[in-house]
């Protein structure tokens, strides 16, 4: 499905984000699949003087398994272009807007695409009043893996108001999300760039075995369960099909994405509501992209080639086919 040549590949992982421990398994993950296709790798765990030593391996292109804050928001990207090394995954421009929900909305919702209303608040006031009624979600602005997602309901043990002392992002975070709780189904779907373009590849619904699907249930084997194809009706999945793909494309993704959505049944169509959009999805054993990748006929170290594939192929566009 690729015609990749054999490459001298880094695979760029660890860091000190939040999702450290994730981004690992996905690098090893991605490395040992590049390797048995064939390609050299060199495997760097980012540390602060990871320009010096991805200059040192002067590979063809960086596959960036980093997930979270500096190696998803746009940093690592801007350090890349600069050094003129092909990566894999979006670049500066998508990279910072996709991972601030507020901005996302602001590129999504204009064209069709329908998200949660909400705002941003300051930490310090929940402990005044809710910001919007209950229930709601709060959660930090420019963090994914459901990292410090709160869900704040009338019957909930964090107090009315929010008490200073209960456990949770406001502890963290000078400044939150809030957004209406959409009830319901929890949703999503994948992206993947062929040399034909973008593809939408299935819907799968999760189905947390206990609470909701924060960090521990995506990462923990056996804490939720993922149906794929989801068992939704057709014109749900297609509208999830349609907007993943819009997302991808709006927002200028590269390589791969995935859109997460809650779908209220109960509201037909009208339940339907994009989260965010991944621009760096987890590439783990336990994780959605690599196993919608399977439902569509696609092995993993194929879909790893197909992502480094698409990143040679932007960068041969912006740079007119030269390099720098």
């Amino acid at each position: 499905m690729t015609d990749l040549p054999k490459l001298h590949i880094v695979v760029l992982m660890g860091g000190w984000a939040n999702e450290r421990p994730v981004s690992l398994m996905s690098g090893e993950g991605i490395a040992t699949a590049l390797e048995e296709r064939g390609h050299r790798v060199t495997r760097i765990d980012m540390d602060r003087q990871v320009a010096a030593r991805i200059a040192e391996a002067a590979p063809d292109v960086v596959f960036n398994a980093l997930h979270g804050v500096p190696g998803e928001d746009g940093t690592v990207q801007g350090m890349l272009d600069l050094m003129g090394v092909p990566y894999t995954h979006s670049g500066l421009a998508t990279s910072v807007v996709a991972i601030d929900k507020q901005l996302t909305k602001q590129a999504l919702v204009p064209r069709g695409i329908p998200m949660p209303g909400g705002r941003i608040v300051k930490s310090a006031d929940l402990y005044q009043r809710d910001p919007i009624p209950r229930p709601y979600v709060l959660k930090p602005v420019n963090e994914g893996s459901s990292v410090g997602v709160a869900i704040v309901t009338d019957e909930g043990n964090y107090g009315n108001p929010i008490a200073a002392d209960a456990k949770g992002p406001w502890q963290d975070f000078a400044e939150l999300l809030a957004e209406p709780y959409i009830k319901g189904r929890e949703l999503t779907a994948a992206v993947v760039d062929f040399a034909e373009g973008p593809r939408a590849l299935a819907v799968t619904e999760l189905k947390p075995k206990s609470g909701f699907y924060d960090f521990d249930a995506k990462y923990t084997d056996g804490m939720t369960d993922h149906i794929c194809p989801a068992e939704i009706p057709a014109r749900i999945a297609e509208l999830c099909l349609e907007y993943t793909l819009t997302a991808h494309k709006v927002l200028g993704c590269r390589g791969t994405s995935r859109t997460d959505f809650r779908w209220d049944e109960d509201q037909g169509e009208d339940g339907l509501f994009v989260l965010e959009t991944n621009t760096q999805p987890g590439m783990t054993p336990l994780s959605l992209v690599p196993e919608q990748a399977r439902y569509a006929g696609i092995e993993y170290a194929t879909l790893c080639e197909l992502i480094v594939a698409a990143a040679l192929r932007d960068h041969a566009a912006r740079s007119g086919g030269k390099d720098g």
